[in-house]
């Protein structure tokens, strides 16, 4: 299983569109994961166009967004748990927070500071950012994530749209 993963879009803003990379890796994977700042219900409405869609809303995302979205999700992706949160708050105690936040999960994918991110602890637990692939801030390139579900597991990794 694949899992496509973008958050903080921002969208709609000026002519400001999704990469047509990331487009195709939405098409392409078993579901996607938005993990807040959409912006608008028409940006959902595009992402559902392209699969299925677990999301979360984040905090500029408007009224209708945020009557259609829950502030946290669970994704069930083979025998993994991944929690779905828009902010995670500092950085400091970041992975022992969430960890302690969502004990039945595995993972945790969040988005908020448009920086890609990916820590493990000691006993597998992991938390993912997969930036952003449309404002990128102070991250040197726009980008989003895949996670790989297997037997084993759940994989993270960054992708570099530029």
């Amino acid at each position: 299983m694949e899992i496509a993963i973008i958050s903080d879009t921002h969208l709609p803003k000026g002519s400001r569109r999704l990469p047509s990379t990331c487009l195709r890796r939405l098409r392409r994977a078993d579901l996607i994961v938005h993990a807040g700042d959409l912006s608008t219900v028409a940006v959902l409405e595009q992402l559902e166009a392209c699969g299925e869609v677990i999301a979360v809303a984040g905090n500029v995302d408007d009224a209708g967004v945020r009557a259609r979205l829950p502030p946290t999700a669970m994704v069930a992706a083979g025998r993994s748990r991944i929690a779905v949160i828009h902010d995670a708050g500092p950085a400091r105690r970041r992975l022992a927070r969430m960890r302690a936040r969502f004990p039945d999960a595995d993972a945790v994918i969040f988005g908020h500071s448009h920086i890609p991110l990916h820590e493990r602890d000691g006993d597998g637990f992991q938390i993912f950012n997969p930036g952003s692939p449309t404002e990128r801030r102070r991250a040197p390139q726009h980008t989003m994530g895949i996670a790989t579900v297997a037997a084993t597991g759940v994989s993270f990794r960054v992708l570099e749209l530029d």
